[in-house]
C-alpha cells in the first residue's frame, strides 16, 4: 500500500482496497467498467469525494483508466500511459491491445499515414467564409436557436431529394436523422439496440471506432471475413441462424480499412437474409463519393423494402470535417422513434449553425466541382504511395476509392517493432490488430494516402520502406 494511502483516512483506504481487491482477484476484468462514483459511494455508504479520490489514485497507479463521459474502466496489465512509453521497446501493448488509435493520431509526427482524413489543403476552406456570412444573413438568430433533435427540416428535405434523385427510391424527410458525424450515429445505434451480451456481427477487419463502441456497450462480437469479392454468404447465413445477432455492422463501399467494395448481387442477398432472419443491417458509408474510376453500386438500403437497413452517410470528411454532419436513413418509424429518444438524451440536435453552413454548400454547384478535383488528387496520391511501395515484397489490392491501402507485410517483419521504429522516424500508421475485433491481424497495416501532400507522401513512404528494410531478419 502506498504511503499516501497509509497516511490517509480509514474510509479512503477502505474504498481503495475494496476496488483493488476486486481487480486483483479478476472479479472485474480488463477493460470492464467499474461502478460509477455515485454508485460505489451509495453501496459503501461513503461520500462521493472519498470514492473520487480513491479512483484518482487508482488511475495514477495504472489500475483504472477513464473514458470521457463513460466512467472508469479496469486497466490492462500490459498498458502504460503514453507519457511513460520507452520508444526503444515495442509499443504494441499501448497502441494496439487497448485500441487507443486516437493516441497514434496525436503523435507529433510529420508523416501521418494513420490519419484517414483528407489533406486540409484539398478542402474548400476559402469558400466557407462566404457560406458562413450567407447563413447569418438568412438566419440572423441561428446562434440563438436549437435544432430539432431529428435535425434541421430544410437540410433533411434537401438530402431526401438528393437521395431520391440518386437512387430512385421512395424516401421522406421523416426517414432522416442528422447526427454530429458518423461516429455519433454508430454510438446512438449501439445505445439504442444493444444491451450487454447481445451478439453483433462484424466484418473482419473493420472500422476500429465502431469495434470500440459496440464492445463498450457490452456486445459479443462474431466476425465475418471480408474478401476482395465480398463475404462468404453461406457463412453469414450460418452465423445469423446460429448466433441470432441483433445486427450486422458493415461498411460495403470502399471498406475501411481494406478498400473492398461488395457487389450488387451480394447487397441484394444480404437484404434477403436480414429480412428472413430479422437481423438489422447497419450500413456505414463514409467514402461513397470518393471513387476513382466509376461510381460504386447503390447502397444496400436502396434494396430494402421492410425497414431492415439503417444507413449512415457521412459527407463532411471531404467537405469540412469540423462541421461533423452525417445523415442516418431509417425507414422504420418505430426504430426511428427509438433513435430519436436516445439522441434527445445526448443533445437537443446537432448544432444548427453547422447544419445550415453544410446545407448551403451542399446545395451549390461548387460541391460537384470540388468532388471532381478531390477524386483526381486522391487517385494521384494513391498511385504515388503504390509506386513507392512497389520496391517491397508487401502485398495489397489497389482500391477503386476511399482513403486507405490495406497492406500485408512478410511474417518476418514484426509490425509492433516497425511501428516503434517508424515513430522514431516521424511516421505513423495503423497496425492491423487495431482494425481486428479479434486482435489477430498482426501482419497487416493500414496506410492512409489522403492526409499528407504529394512531396510528404514520397518522402514518408521512402522512410517507412527504409525502416522496414532495416528490420528484416
Amino acid at each position: 500500500m502506498s504511503k499516501a494511502i497509509q497516511n490517509g483516512d480509514y474510509l479512503f483506504k477502505k474504498v481503495y482496497d475494496y476496488v483493488l481487491h476486486r481487480i486483483e482477484r479478476k472479479e472485474w476484468k480488463e477493460h470492464e467498467k467499474i461502478p460509477s462514483v455515485r454508485q460505489l459511494a451509495s453501496e459503501m455508504n461513503v461520500h462521493r469525494l472519498t470514492v473520487l479520490k480513491a479512483y484518482q489514485l487508482l488511475k495514477q497507479h495504472d489500475k483504472v483508466y477513464v473514458k470521457d463521459k463513460a466512467g472508469y474502466f479496469v486497466q490492462s496489465n500490459m498498458t502504460k500511459n503514453l507519457e511513460y512509453l520507452d520508444l526503444d521497446n515495442p509499443i504494441i501493448s499501448a497502441y494496439v491491445q487497448n485500441n487507443h488509435l486516437s493516441e497514434i493520431h496525436q503523435l507529433p509526427v510529420s508523416y501521418h499515414f494513420s490519419q484517414a482524413l483528407i489533406d486540409p489543403n484539398l478542402l474548400p476552406n476559402h469558400y466557407f467564409s462566404d457560406y458562413v456570412k450567407k447563413v447569418f444573413d438568412f438566419y440572423p438568430k441561428v446562434l440563438a436557436t436549437y435544432s430539432t433533435v431529428q435535425g434541421d427540416l430544410e437540410l433533411r428535405e434537401t438530402l431526401t431529394q438528393y437521395f431520391i434523385n440518386q437512387y430512385k427510391t421512395h424516401l421522406g424527410a421523416d426517414d432522416l436523422l442528422i447526427t454530429s458525424g458518423s461516429q455519433q450515429a454508430i454510438h446512438l445505434i449501439a445505445q439504442t439496440f444493444i444491451k450487454p451480451r447481445d451478439v453483433v456481427l462484424f466484418e473482419r477487419p473493420s472500422y476500429s471506432a465502431a469495434i470500440d463502441i459496440f464492445k463498450a456497450q457490452g456486445a459479443q462480437i462474431v466476425t465475418v471475413d471480408i474478401h476482395p469479392d465480398g463475404y462468404d454468404l453461406e457463412q453469414v447465413e450460418y452465423y445469423i441462424k446460429q448466433y441470432k445477432p441483433r445486427l450486422f455492422y458493415l461498411n460495403p463501399t470502399f471498406h475501411n480499412p481494406t478498400g473492398y467494395t461488395v457487389s450488387v448481387e451480394q447487397r441484394k442477398k444480404l437484404v434477403e437474409l436480414a429480412e428472413q432472419y430479422r437481423c438489422l443491417l447497419i450500413e456505414d458509408d463514409a467514402y461513397h463519393d470518393i471513387y476513382f474510376d466509376h461510381a460504386p453500386p447503390p447502397p444496400i438500403y436502396t434494396y430494402d423494402t421492410t425497414g431492415t437497413v439503417i444507413y449512415i452517410r457521412s459527407f463532411c470528411k471531404y467537405i469540412s470535417p469540423g462541421l461533423r454532419i452525417a445523415a442516418v436513413i431509417c425507414q422504420s418509424s418505430s426504430l426511428m422513434n427509438s433513435l430519436l429518444a436516445v439522441k434527445s438524451l445526448a443533445d437537443n440536435g446537432s448544432p444548427l449553425l453547422n447544419q445550415k453552413i453544410f446545407l448551403h454548400y451542399f446545395s451549390s454547384l461548387r460541391l460537384q466541382q470540388h468532388l471532381e478535383k478531390i477524386r483526381i488528387a486522391l487517385q494521384i496520391r494513391k498511385e504515388i504511395m503504390e509506386k513507392e511501395l512497389a520496391v517491397t515484397d508487401w502485398k495489397w489490392i489497389s482500391p477503386k476509392g476511399g482513403l486507405n491501402l490495406w497492406v500485408q507485410l512478410p511474417d518476418t517483419l514484426p509490425t509492433e517493432l516497425l511501428l516503434t521504429k517508424s515513430i522514431e522516424q516521424s511516421i505513423s500508421f495503423v497496425p492491423g490488430q487495431v482494425c481486428d475485433p479479434l486482435k489477430q491481424l498482426s501482419s497487416w497495416i493500414r496506410l492512409s494516402y489522403s492526409y499528407v501532400n504529394e512531396k510528404q507522401l514520397r518522402e514518408g513512404v521512402k522512410r517507412l520502406v527504409a525502416v522496414a528494410q532495416s528490420l528484416y531478419k
